[in-house]
């Protein structure tokens, strides 16, 4: 018997605005509130919300805890300062991913200092496997899960900052990219973190589970006037295809490496010893055998996570990891993992449910901000 599905601290407001909810990730989430189309372009245009808070958050206190983060992560976390947020990645001895991470490096205001990691929601319970048996060899760390205490709200797009500004006692302004401090708004506590998903500036926050409905609530209001919207997982996943950012279990997983899926910049190999580094570095020193690529399909019809990817001449290269409508350039796109010898060509075709459309190659992300 299937376990009944989790809820966030924010269910009762997404029900009360009308929300479709689906399952995702063992949580019951919003996947709209309008339309996909009208949510993704309030992000482009003004700022979208996004309940987040079916991403794990785990906390490590204690000395040594960057000793052990730094054991585990494709990235260095050992001089991560206070204050820094970092993208990292969990591998596995062959390379393979077990999840992308976020790791913030916070002091509270008594001055105790901690590390923070978000993880996936489908990751969740894996992760925390994975570390509990790395925490047992650094005696003088502790780490607590503090998904259920606290909720998670993304504010994204290019009015977030300049309007959202009013309700921090810390202007976030003044926060540099992949950076995050602890604050408060009306005096409740807030970790506010310039970073996210959509490819727009703006920030995420974590706060308790009871001040989630008020701090959401406060969030719209104070944008109502310049276009703030709530948006949920379907304008979501289209923001993060145009901005290329993978996701995990289409072009990420354990059976594909980040220097396959375009993350090499996430992996510090020098100097450094974690899981998965050796088999990293074989990988970065003879080349991956696959390449994720960004593709534009020719006509209206989109390309799905699975369809297959053909060179110019009908030879199966590779599969299509993300695809769909782009709302910003009003057409398909789509990512996929190609072999690497065949990723340079600029002709490609992808089999659409037994139909062969052309497909052209292009530059990742398909979507920058100005």
């Amino acid at each position: 018997m299937n376990a009944p599905l989790a809820t966030t601290p924010l269910d009762p407001w997404h029900r009360s605005a009308g929300a479709k909810m689906v399952p995702f990730a063992g949580y019951e989430m919003p996947i709209q509130y309008s339309s996909i189309v009208a949510e993704h372009q309030a992000c482009r245009t003004a700022a979208a919300l996004f309940d987040v808070s079916h991403m794990g958050r785990l906390r490590f206190d204690g000395v040594g805890s960057e000793a052990l983060l730094d054991s585990l992560l494709t990235r260095r976390v050992s001089d991560l300062e206070v204050g820094r947020v970092r993208y990292g990645l969990v591998c596995n001895a062959e390379g393979g991913v077990l999840d992308d991470v976020l790791v913030s490096h916070l002091e509270t205001p008594s001055g105790q200092r901690y590390h923070m990691m978000v993880v996936n929601a489908s990751n969740h319970e894996k992760i925390k496997q994975w570390i509990t048996p790395h925490v047992a060899d650094f005696p003088g760390v502790t780490m607590s899960d503090r998904t259920e205490l606290t909720a998670m709200i993304a504010v994204q797009g290019p009015k977030a900052i300049a309007v959202c500004k009013k309700l921090f006692a810390f202007d976030p302004n003044r926060l540099k990219y992949y950076h995050a401090k602890i604050t408060e708004q009306f005096g409740k506590p807030v970790i506010l973190s310039r970073t996210g998903y959509t490819g727009e500036d703006g920030f995420e926050l974590v706060i308790r589970a009871d001040d989630a409905a008020r701090v959401w609530e406060n969030l719209l209001l104070v944008g109502r006037d310049e276009g703030f919207a709530a948006a949920g997982l379907g304008a979501r996943d289209t923001l993060r295809m145009e901005a290329a950012m993978p996701l995990y279990g289409h072009e990420l997983g354990e059976t594909i490496d980040p220097i396959s899926a375009g993350l090499s910049f996430a992996c510090n190999l020098e100097g450094r010893q974690f899981i998965g580094d050796e088999a990293l570095r074989t990988l970065k020193s003879a080349g991956p055998p696959q390449t994720r690529i960004g593709l534009l399909p020719e006509g209206k019809r989109p390309a799905r996570e699975g369809c297959g990817v053909l060179d110019s001449t009908g030879n199966p290269i590779g599969v299509v990891t993300s695809g769909g409508p782009s709302p910003t350039l009003g057409r398909p796109i789509a990512m996929a993992l190609v072999n690497t010898a065949d990723a340079m060509g600029a002709d490609f075709q992808i089999d659409i449910r037994g139909k062969t459309v052309a497909a052209v190659a292009t530059p990742l992300p398909f979507y920058k901000r100005r």
